[in-house]
């Protein structure tokens, strides 16, 4: 049976997107055949960590030397790996390659001087990019190769969405498994400032935030609901009128599903594909999470219209649904076992 190890980074403060997008490309290896193991701690972020062994996916501690993951790799009798980090230092990636192990690396932009036989960046406008690869490696970009889960897939409409009835919108926000920004309360207040009625269910991953997002000022006809991480996200996205999140991994996901996504940059690295999205149309750009904290009414007058016009958040979504068709996984998956074949 082929082995394939799955490297990616994890924890409080660098949040779950690594793990949720490596998580997508695991379950098609196994759909496949293959057996995965994962390395991370994931056990810093017990959501996480609950996601992956529901899957029956092994675990082992993240390692953090060149030398250690070879011991690792070699122990494990692995056929592949997939890199998923921007915590290791260039030198494991090169290490690990020249070793022989056939590697694929999932980048963000910027390659961070890794070496890996196939690079895969799946964000949005990525294939118009011309980074300097290393000899010998191939590079998978734009949303063809977006890695979604099965949550995700199974859930995505056959169809573009059509504007929906009822007079009070339905808003689902959160900011990733841990909203390691808290960017949760400031999302609230600017929906608040809108003056217009919503239906607000928000993920809270700690109590301070959900005290934050509490203690916010609710206009009559405006309601919030705050509830915990939850596993089941991509049903309150396909149930929602229109969904807050930060710009990150999850964005893919809210395409795919027909979503009116709003937004929010909450940290430097999402800024590329922050604009990229919010200039295709398939998304709305909601602010800068820094700016929202001086100041939320720009945010505010974002928001106003997108709670009234059911037609535009429509028209939205639409958009997005027509730019991720869900088949990106089985497109890496194909140059990874072309990889080890």
């Amino acid at each position: 049976m082929t082995r394939i190890g799955i490297r990616c980074d994890v924890g409080p403060k660098r949040g779950i997107g690594h793990v949720m997008r490596s998580l997508a490309l695991a379950e098609e290896l196994r759909r496949r055949g293959a057996e995965v193991v994962f390395v991370c701690d994931s056990p810093t972020v017990p959501w996480a960590d609950e996601q992956i062994s529901a899957r029956g996916i092994g675990v082992e501690p993240a390692v953090w030397t060149a030398d250690e993951h070879l011991e690792l790799f070699a122990r494990l009798g692995l056929d592949a790996v997939v890199f998923d980090s921007y915590d290791l230092d260039a030198e494991v990636f090169t290490a690990v390659r020249k070793s022989g192990i056939p590697t694929l690396a999932i980048v963000d932009g910027d390659l961070r001087g890794a070496e890996a036989d196939v690079f895969v960046d799946q964000n949005l406008g990525s294939e118009l990019d011309q980074p300097v690869l290393p000899e010998g490696s191939t590079r998978l970009a734009g949303l063809d190769y977006v890695l979604l889960r099965d949550e995700i897939l199974q859930l995505r409409p056959t169809e573009p969405p059509q504007p929906r009835s009822g007079a009070v919108p339905k808003v689902f926000a959160f900011f990733g498994g841990t909203d390691a920004f808290g960017a949760g309360p400031y999302v609230v207040r600017a929906l608040a400032r809108t003056g217009v009625g919503f239906e607000a269910l928000v993920v809270a991953p700690g109590d301070d935030l959900a005290d934050a997002i509490a203690a916010v000022d609710l206009d009559p006809g405006q309601h919030v609901e705050v509830i915990g991480p939850t596993s089941e996200l991509a049903k309150a996205v396909v149930a929602s009128d229109l969904v807050l999140s930060a710009s990150g991994t999850s964005t893919w996901e809210l395409l795919c599903l027909g979503a009116t996504a709003g937004l929010v940059c909450v940290v430097d690295n999402q800024v590329m594909g922050y604009e990229r999205t919010v200039a295709t149309g398939a998304a709305v750009g909601v602010g800068v999470l820094s700016d929202l904290k001086v100041d939320p009414d720009p945010a505010a007058a974002v928001l106003r219209p997108l709670l009234r016009d059911a037609e535009e958040r429509a028209r939205i979504a639409g958009e997005g649904w027509k730019l991720v068709d869900g088949q990106g996984r089985s497109r890496v998956a194909d140059a990874l076992f072309h990889l080890i074949s």
